[in-house]
């Protein structure tokens, strides 16, 4: 079932102007690449607006950059990804297909848990109020059968990984019969490190090149500029860099849409801070961030953290602030203390001191960091997952209708003449002409109103504005509120401050700083 919603959802995305498959004229276009189209770039330019506003608005020691996409081939050395950037590759020798073996693994052990929360809603049902969902998971048999072999799997798992160990994690998919999703053999071949960076040549002429990478992570622009930025700000600890920007990964396996790709783009702050504060920035940063977010009105019970069992050698602390999607609950953002380490190498390699002079102190050190960084991709998917929706109405009609948060909606009213003349055209592109300075608006003159409606519930349009014969007489239109379907008439010099509010990134801002204030 939720498969065929996403299937539904992917379909939608095309056939309403939000993603294009990339070069899709030609018969094998280009796999894990996606064009935004004109609703989808509204969209995500909408969810990177709130984002930056979030973090240069509403903290005065927050600043931006934007950083190029190449940069010194030194850089990716220092920062460990030109050695250690890597994922474990297996490839299946009947369906010739290519996997992460990280995944499969991970996948098996979702389905243990999908067991066992199939057994205990199963027990939730038979016994209703009377059910106590604790007692159940301690006692009941095939409960503690599947707990012991799904603990078992992901104790082994997670040792595997450390080294990695490859021979060990290809044993482990071995011993638990994991088959090819195609095929439905195991006819694995052996796993094998593969570097997920894309690299190039820089030069003009032969024999004069030199290899350079498309940047993996937008973070390193910012610990490199880290000097710049404050020596010309003249921040004091604490203070961020945020940067929005395109990045690249040579993935192994790209899948679920937009979720992942081998070209994205991240929104990412840099939060420096004392050394020995870290652990409370982390913390400050976890509500911050959830509480981004919730701001959107997506259900707070569709996010959860999940904090990271295996940690990366430099970091002290890591978490990721995971989305229901229709295909389970998966990563959307990670927030993760990184310590010194980033500035430490950046120094030790390129020779340059990357130190803060604290007044405070008199003494100067390199700085501890924590990192928020979240996928603007992934963001967008979960947007249209959560407000996608199949709606049979009481006349016995149907809609589908995106109850996309009205604050990203790419279109934020439709100005609909009820018919294409009798002055009522020219009526409506006043209308929308006053309007539009203000948000996002257009006129759709084009079949009946009910249809009209329809693809304004489509695409998400929070408002429809109908203009009529009545308007002529007395300046006044009948606004129609996308999910409730409502309609009120109100006069024309009213309709900017009524929808205005609702629509624009302030009204989420304020309700975002009342609930920061006290963190």
């Amino acid at each position: 079932m939720a498969e065929d919603v996403f299937k539904k959802i992917v379909s939608h995305c095309k056939e309403y102007g939000f993603v294009f498959p990339s070069s899709e004229i030609y018969p094998e276009g280009l796999a894990a690449v996606y064009d935004y189209g004109p609703n989808g770039v509204e969209l995500k330019n909408n969810i990177k607006k709130y984002w930056w506003d979030s973090m240069v608005l509403l903290h005065n020691n927050i600043v931006g950059i934007d950083a190029g996409i190449f940069m010194n081939p030194t850089v990716w050395k220092a920062s460990g990804h030109v050695d250690a950037f890597n994922d474990p590759l297996i490839d299946n020798r009947d369906s010739k297909k290519r996997y992460r073996a990280d995944n499969l693994i991970e996948d098996q052990i979702a389905k243990y848990d999908e067991k066992i929360d199939k057994e205990v809603k199963k027990a939730a049902k038979k016994f209703g109020d009377a059910f106590d969902e604790a007692k159940f998971r301690e006692t009941n048999p095939r409960v503690l059968e599947h707990q012991k072999k799904r603990d078992a799997l992901h104790e082994r798992y997670t040792k595997a990984m450390q080294g990695p160990d490859l021979e060990e994690l290809r044993q482990i998919i071995l011993d638990e019969g994991i088959v090819d999703p195609i095929s439905g053999t195991k006819n694995w071949t052996d796993v094998r490190q593969f570097n997920l960076m894309f690299s190039t040549e820089i030069g003009s002429t032969a024999g004069a090149t030199n290899k350079i990478y498309l940047r993996p992570e937008t973070a390193q622009g910012i610990f490199v500029n880290f000097l710049n930025v404050q020596r010309t700000t003249r921040q004091k600890l604490p203070f961020g860099i945020a940067q929005i920007g395109k990045a690249f990964r040579n993935e192994i396996v790209a899948r679920q849409f937009v979720f992942r790709m081998r070209e994205f783009e991240q929104m990412e702050m840099q939060f420096f801070c004392q050394p020995g504060t870290e652990m409370r920035w982390f913390e400050y940063w976890k509500k911050a961030r959830l509480a981004w977010h919730e701001a959107l009105g997506m259900g707070d019970e569709n996010y959860r953290f999940h904090d990271h069992e295996k940690l990366a050698f430099y970091a002290n602390a890591a978490t990721d602030i995971e989305f229901r999607m229709p295909f389970g609950f998966k990563e959307v953002e990670g927030i993760h203390s990184r310590t010194n380490y980033d500035l430490s190498q950046h120094e030790k390699f390129s020779g340059t001191k990357m130190r803060y002079f604290d007044p405070d102190k008199n003494e100067s050190y390199v700085p501890y960091d924590v990192e928020t960084s979240i996928g603007v991709d992934r963001m967008f998917l979960s947007v249209m997952c959560h407000a996608y929706q199949e709606q049979q109405l009481e006349n016995g009609s149907s809609r589908v209708v995106l109850s996309l948060p009205e604050a990203l909606a790419p279109i934020k009213c439709a100005v609909l003449p009820l018919v294409n003349k009798d002055g009522l055209p020219e009526k409506a592109q006043e209308i929308q002409d006053d309007l539009k300075f203000h948000f996002t608006t257009h006129i759709d003159a084009k079949d009946s109103i009910g249809k009209r409606y329809r693809r304004e519930d489509a695409i998400g349009t929070p408002y429809c504005v109908t203009v009529d014969g009545q308007t002529l007489e007395d300046n006044t239109v009948t606004l129609r509120h996308r999910d409730s379907m409502e309609q009120e008439r109100v006069n024309i010099n009213e309709l900017r401050a009524i929808i205005e509010d609702r629509v624009s990134s302030t009204s989420l801002l304020k309700k975002l700083a009342k609930e920061i204030k006290d963190l």
